[in-house]
């Protein structure tokens, strides 16, 4: 059963026999199992065995743990750090075959990285999802970025204005941890009283984290500003230049292909297959493809070539004529265009 990290609480009464916390948020997985622990010492679940499938792992050592009686306490906690999330032959047979053996004193919890969907189209998987609950831990965006801080801002009992929640949110986005130590911290500096964004700006630097993926969401869906934050973080945080560039020629290739078969007046839906374009993004695409002609698309290309050359032959990292290049996914930007190929 899925269930998502604030509605875990809903779900520890009675405990599951097994519970499997992954996901790419470290906040998230340990908040889950902070909750975890604590609902089953209240359940009398007083023992805790780790274990960690390294390379000298044995599975057997997992079949033992599950079988012995336990010399401290009647209830027992056995947690498995699976690293990279691949349990193998051997520990997939394991796991199928511990959870053909309920025992309502043992519980078992698994963690690890974000899954894939062939991980969770797996028959180890699906037995441990039957068994008990999974809890996807993957570190919110958009919207659910906000209701998150929402929720850990009213837990806190914080009164922010809404330019202060918005600076809030900007600050931290993708970076759960500095988030949650920030509104502790606004907790103790200002509790009962409301505070602005320029109090907030006095006690907090800008600790987001972006990946390239997001810059791609965000070109596409002509978010400027949004842009014009991710590729400064980027370029804080030490990202080189080369992936970037990738990421913003593989947008422009693709755009490229979907608007020459636009004005051919030939069906996209071979390309969307083809470009592995899947539904969610589609909306984006059409978007920029809306705004942008085939000209400027073109244009696009041609400066993502001379950023190329820049780095291939005088291994020059130009961000700023990549933010220049990033700004003309707003169509409205290409009137201003300075030729800058040559």
């Amino acid at each position: 059963m899925r269930v998502y990290p604030e509605q875990l609480g809903r779900h520890l009464t009675p405990l599951a026999q097994c519970y499997c916390l992954f996901g790419d948020d470290a906040w998230l997985i340990e908040n889950a199992r902070s909750q975890l622990l604590e609902a089953a010492r209240q359940q009398g679940f007083e023992e805790r065995i780790s274990l960690e499938q390294d390379s000298g792992f044995n599975w057997n050592d997992l079949q033992n743990e599950w079988q012995a009686l336990s010399l401290f306490a009647s209830r027992r906690i056995i947690e498995l750090t699976l690293p990279q999330a691949k349990p193998g032959a051997d520990g997939s047979a394991m796991l199928t075959g511990l959870m053909a053996q309920p025992n309502p004193d043992l519980l078992l919890i698994l963690r690890g990285p974000k899954l894939a969907a062939e991980q969770t189209n797996s028959k180890w998987f699906k037995t441990l999802d039957n068994a008990g609950v999974y809890v996807p831990c993957n570190t919110p965006e958009g919207q659910q970025y906000f209701r998150w801080l929402d929720g850990r801002i009213t837990a806190n009992r914080l009164m922010l204005d809404s330019d202060a929640r918005q600076l809030l949110a900007t600050l931290y986005e993708g970076n759960l941890l500095a988030a949650e130590q920030a509104v502790q911290l606004l907790a103790l500096l200002a509790a009962n009283r409301r505070v602005s964004a320029e109090e907030l700006s006095q006690y907090f630097d800008d600790q987001s984290r972006f990946n390239v993926f997001q810059l791609s969401d965000a070109l596409l869906g002509n978010q400027q500003q949004r842009v014009a934050h991710i590729l400064a973080q980027l370029k804080a945080e030490g990202t080189a230049l080369p992936i970037v560039l990738w990421a913003v020629f593989r947008e422009l290739a693709s755009l490229l292909q979907l608007k020459t078969a636009m004005v051919q007046r030939e069906s996209l839906a071979p390309l969307w297959s083809k470009l592995r374009i899947w539904d969610k993004r589609k909306p984006l695409y059409e978007a920029a493809l809306s705004r942008l002609s085939l000209p400027q698309i073109e244009a696009m290309l041609a400066l993502s070539s001379t950023l190329e050359l820049k780095l291939k032959q005088g291994g020059e990292e130009d961000w700023t004529l990549l933010t220049h290049l990033c700004l003309l996914f707003d169509a409205s930007a290409h009137s201003a265009l300075v030729d800058t190929r040559g």
